[in-house]
């Protein structure tokens, strides 16, 4: 019993007695400085663990110069997709890495105007130690504002073609949303309508590009009045899509990009009297949520899948290890989505 209440009570100068180290070098050994041999940082990790030390996270803070926080800006105007409840996802996947590795989370709500003014504060008050950036829109001035400022940072997404000059972690929207065009294409559809989320953000952007493409290369004629860009709630998904569905020639197929605009768009077949799958064929992106799961066995929608909570974890692993070697090169981390057939899509009506 002795031994154990020991262990449960040793602290960092304790461990670093019973290891013959300074307790600075133990400290960087446990935070994974490069400067540390692999072999003592091996040793200091596994006598930490059989010892249960688990400093407190001011204690690591002091010990190594560091906040030990992570921070998140999310803007206030529902004119992001922060609002959009896949955000929840994300950070419950990344702060299982931040969980791990003694870090904790600083959200900082502010207003859009004033976006600018918290990354700085948390620069100047040095209350986190890198930042992710949300929903990147093309040439976003986050990123040159976060690199004058010398804070570490991932983006979730990319801003633009200037790719090199930051690291990101992103889903291949473009081939994605190429894909499932070319499914509904093969299925005889050509009437294919296209509700995206906003197109301020860089993977919407994406998405249009690789609709228009499967399009373009199969000589099929894009219909303007056929492509929304809007926020991806369940209300527009529904008005958007009971708009199209009672136009004079209305569309056969819908590629959606959410799962929540998608049970609009259900909402808008079912009130036009039409049958899911029969009638109307769906395809969506589906972030695999852990609340709002695309059926059991079967997939309710076909789906363009990749997991967000995933994405959390791969970026908040990314900027970790970013803030542990600062002067490692820019990382970059492209994510293939999984094409995954359900009951929402079957031929063309009237095909042939």
């Amino acid at each position: 019993m002795e031994n154990i209440e020991s262990a449960l009570a040793m602290n960092l100068k304790e461990l670093s007695e019973l290891l013959g180290l300074s307790p600075t070098t133990v400290s960087r050994a446990l935070n994974d400085y490069p400067e540390v041999r692999e072999a003592t940082r091996k040793r200091v990790k596994e006598a930490a663990l059989a010892h249960n030390y688990n400093p407190d996270t001011r204690a690591k803070g002091l010990a190594t110069g560091r906040s030990m926080a992570i921070g998140h800006v999310i803007p206030l105007s529902t004119q992001h997709e922060m609002v959009n409840p896949v955000f929840a996802d994300f950070i419950a996947g990344a702060g299982e890495i931040y969980s791990q590795n003694g870090y904790d989370i600083l959200l900082s709500v502010v207003a859009d105007v004033n976006e600018e003014d918290a990354y700085r504060k948390f620069q100047s008050s040095r209350s986190v130690d890198g930042v992710i950036v949300h929903g990147p829109h093309a040439d976003d001035p986050r990123i040159e504002l976060l690199e004058s400022l010398g804070i570490p940072f991932v983006v979730h997404g990319r801003a633009g073609e200037n790719e090199d000059s930051y690291s990101w972690v992103d889903v291949n929207n473009r081939h994605s949303f190429q894909r499932a065009t070319e499914l509904l294409l093969d299925l005889g559809h050509r009437r294919i309508a296209l509700l995206n989320g906003l197109e301020t953000m860089d993977f919407a952007r994406r998405r249009r590009e690789g609709y228009e493409a499967a399009m373009n290369a199969r000589n099929i004629d894009i219909d303007p009045a056929l492509m929304t860009s809007a926020e991806m709630t369940e209300e527009l998904g529904f008005r958007n899509a009971k708009n199209m569905l009672t136009a004079d020639v209305p569309p056969t197929a819908f590629l959606v990009s959410s799962m929540s605009m998608a049970i609009g768009v259900r909402r808008a077949i079912d009130a036009a009297g039409k049958i899911l799958g029969r009638d109307v064929s769906v395809v969506i992106h589906d972030d695999d949520l852990s609340y709002l799961k695309n059926g059991s066995d079967i997939p309710i929608f076909t789906a363009a899948r990749s997991s967000v909570r995933q994405a959390g974890r791969l970026c908040a692993e990314m900027l970790i290890n970013k803030i542990a070697n600062p002067e490692q090169e820019n990382q970059h981390l492209l994510l293939e989505s999984e094409l995954m057939i359900g009951l929402s899509t079957g031929p063309a009506p009237n095909k042939g």
